[in-house]
């Protein structure tokens, strides 16, 4: 993906729901109890951490027991350090106070939001680190520690994981993936290991995924706690030695048990901030609500189907269908070439709009671009009395619709069929349609030449788009 990659829609919570959610997730609840149990005698070491003797208490104060109750408490604190919930006021004395950021988690939404997103950043970068136990055990043990064994490079570590979230965000917005429904992680570790052109992964290339899916449950394992996913861990069961890794599932009631994971509501949120720091287009449905009709139509051009029309709705319920209707076909008008696509998606928005806006349709009865799909409509409507179109109208409305379709499908089986069936009903229709002074006319009839299986059919229309474009002197 490039960073100018238009992503489809995301169709996010409310963003006091989001906040909630957000104030409740382990990590920045337990930074925050901790940020305000701290005080005077509060002790921190040279890098900013609880010093040993205090995390005992850190650790009763967030209720936590056993082993690994230390380490808790202190991830928790560097949390709240690194999130600006605790300031250390004085690095020699090792003294801290209560931070500036510790006010918003209750101020608005978008300023808990914001805390949680720098907590987000935090546990994304210790995701991105191996586990160094060895290298500590070394250290402790006053041994030599070369670097070089940890075989781990930050930046492309860093970047996998950046990966296998775009995957999932995208698969979480599009309207062919799941959904809210978890993804099997050998799949997702599929969709960032596996060549898109290898029909057959190798063995090598499975090895690979069976590493990846390693990595990705111990990172989200630590990604949970935040509330960026849904996670159900690799069934430990599976793995027969400590050091092999799991084979490949062997079918879908065992896929189950090789780690499933979601985007939770807030982790769609989280995602989509990320992305857009980045510099991709990342639209959220309800974005263009309060814009013109052209933002709407040029906006809604590259969405699929079921966001358009939610995103459409939203746009609709803020206005009359009247004026509503003037202004979505004044924004259709247009010889570009993005404006087939905004007319169909005019057509589309003016479906979810009632009898009212008829006056609206009439009034653009002998508009060149507009008279056909205002004869569509009103027919639908059951209006009396509406004109019939002219010869020349009919056919501009054909090559405008399957220039339209063309945009915001490609060649798709859809438009397969329309090519097939337009030549068929209609005898001499290449004779004539290379004649509709449309911009799209050769275009289109070049992919109707590239889309019909009859070779003599296509030969026709590849023979009718060379009159086109000749006629518009290109």
């Amino acid at each position: 993906m490039s960073d100018s990659s238009t992503l489809p829609p995301a169709r996010l919570r409310p963003e006091a729901e989001l906040a909630r959610d957000a104030l409740s997730a382990p990590v920045l609840a337990r930074a925050a109890r901790l940020a305000r149990w701290a005080g005077p005698d509060t002790r921190v070491d040279a890098g900013g951490g609880l010093v040993e003797e205090q995390l005992p208490a850190a650790a009763e104060q967030l209720g936590l027991s056993g082993d690994d109750a230390a380490a808790h408490a202190s991830e928790a604190w560097r949390i709240a350090v690194d999130t600006g919930l605790v300031e250390i006021t004085d690095e020699e004395a090792g003294t801290v106070a209560a931070g500036d950021d510790l006010a918003l988690l209750t101020g608005s939404p978008q300023d808990v939001l914001g805390v949680w997103l720098t907590a987000l950043e935090a546990v994304l970068a210790d995701a991105s680190v191996p586990d160094l136990d060895d290298l500590v055990d070394a250290m402790a043990e006053g041994g030599e520690v070369d670097l070089s064994t940890l075989d781990w490079d930050p930046d492309a570590e860093s970047e996998f994981l950046d990966g296998v979230l775009g995957n999932l965000y995208l698969l979480t917005v599009g309207e062919d993936g799941p959904g809210d429904a978890p993804v099997p992680l050998p799949a997702l570790a599929a969709s960032v290991i596996v060549p898109s052109d290898m029909s057959e992964p190798s063995n090598e290339v499975l090895e690979q995924v069976s590493d990846a899916m390693m990595r990705l449950d111990d990172q989200f394992r630590l990604l949970e706690p935040v509330g960026l996913v849904a996670y159900q861990p690799v069934d430990e069961a599976l793995m027969a030695d400590a050091d092999e890794e799991p084979a490949a599932p062997v079918d879908e009631a065992d896929v189950t048990r090789y780690g499933m994971v979601r985007l939770t509501p807030l982790g769609l949120y989280g995602l989509r901030a990320r992305l857009l720091d980045a510099g991709f287009e990342a639209p959220a449905v309800g974005d263009l609500a309060d814009k013109g009709a052209d933002a709407l139509l040029d906006g809604t051009a590259p969405y699929p189907p079921a966001a358009a029309h939610a995103e459409t709705e939203l746009w609709l319920a803020g206005r009359g269908p009247l004026d509503a209707a003037r202004e979505l076909l004044a924004a259709a008008r247009g010889l570009d070439a993005g404006a087939p696509l905004r007319r169909l998606r005019c057509q589309q928005a003016l479906s979810l709009v009632g009898a009212e806006a008829e006056p609206a349709l009439r009034e653009v009865l002998d508009d060149a671009e507009l008279g056909g799909l205002a004869r569509v409509w009103l027919t639908e409507h059951g209006a009396r009395d509406v004109p019939a179109p002219s010869q020349e109208m009919v056919f501009w409305l054909t090559i405008d619709t399957l220039a339209a379709q063309l945009a915001a499908e490609g060649n798709s089986e859809e438009l397969r069929a329309l090519v097939e069936g337009l030549a068929r009903q209609h005898s001499g229709f290449f004779d004539t349609v290379w004649r509709v002074e449309h911009p799209a006319t050769p275009d289109v009839l070049e992919a109707m030449g590239r889309l019909h299986p009859d070779k003599k059919v296509a030969k026709e229309a590849r023979k009718a788009a060379f009159k086109a474009r000749s006629q518009q002197g290109g």
